[in-house]
């Protein structure tokens, strides 16, 4: 791993949101004002990790893009800077943010960082705390490990979406009503070619903090586990 080295302090200003709540959530290419550019999120993911005492997240930017397109149009921008917020008091206000943005081939991440002012735009320094490992292709899997056990991935991988885009046309036309959409065994995934730029972060839960209470438990759902509250942002610089 290495330092990021940044010649200036760079400002970067808000553009996009996606939103999970311990669970998944996914947009892809439509988010009106970042859509089909290199800052518009497609996915994210938090989840339990192999090991039980980390939190794994994942956060797919821009696609979808056909394989091996990785080393033309599909490139992580330098100029956009990637922020997974978490809230581990359960106010739904960000306590911790994680920044990752690429730098000459390289994903430079930072620790869990606790927030002072939440919701401005964000500056970050060379002395900031980023750690670099290098940005995998298409057949690579380079995985970084910091000294306090992060461990993080940058690189193009096939897109986790699934979606019947063909059959969802078809309903929404009245083509197929009352028919319906396909079960899973008979749909069509129309993402199963293409990729997306995935970054990857396994954070051991001693740098997040306990969890709060799962927001669902609120609404009378019984035995979920505690979650924490997590979103992702991009700034553009």
């Amino acid at each position: 791993m290495k330092n990021l080295k940044l010649g200036r302090i760079l400002a970067f200003a808000s553009v996009g949101v996606a939103v999970a709540i311990g669970l998944i959530a996914a947009d892809h290419v439509d988010a009106p004002a970042v859509a089909g550019t290199s800052s518009d999120i497609a996915d994210l993911f938090a989840f339990e990790g192999e090991d039980p005492d980390n939190t794994v997240f994942v956060v797919d930017l821009q696609g979808p893009f056909t394989p091996g397109s990785a080393t033309t149009d599909a490139a992580f921008d330098e100029d956009v800077l990637v922020s997974i917020n978490i809230d581990n008091t359960g106010d739904f206000v960000e306590d911790l943010v994680i920044h990752a943005i690429a730098q000459d081939g390289q994903m430079y991440v930072t620790e869990p960082t606790a927030v002072t002012t939440p919701g401005t735009t964000t500056t970050i320094a060379s002395n900031d705390g980023f750690f670099g490992t290098p940005i995998s292709s298409t057949t690579e899997q380079i995985i970084g490990t910091t000294d306090n056990g992060i461990q993080v991935f940058a690189g193009p991988r096939r897109d986790p979406f699934f979606f019947d885009l063909n059959r969802f046309n078809m309903v929404a036309t009245g083509a197929v009503v009352p028919d319906g959409f396909l079960p899973p065994a008979e749909a069509s995934d129309f993402f199963i070619n293409f990729n997306t730029l995935s970054i990857v972060v396994e954070v051991p839960n001693s740098l997040l903090g306990d969890a709060p209470a799962h927001v669902a438990a609120a609404v009378g759902i019984n035995g979920l586990p505690d979650a924490y509250n997590v979103w992702v942002t991009t700034k553009r610089r």
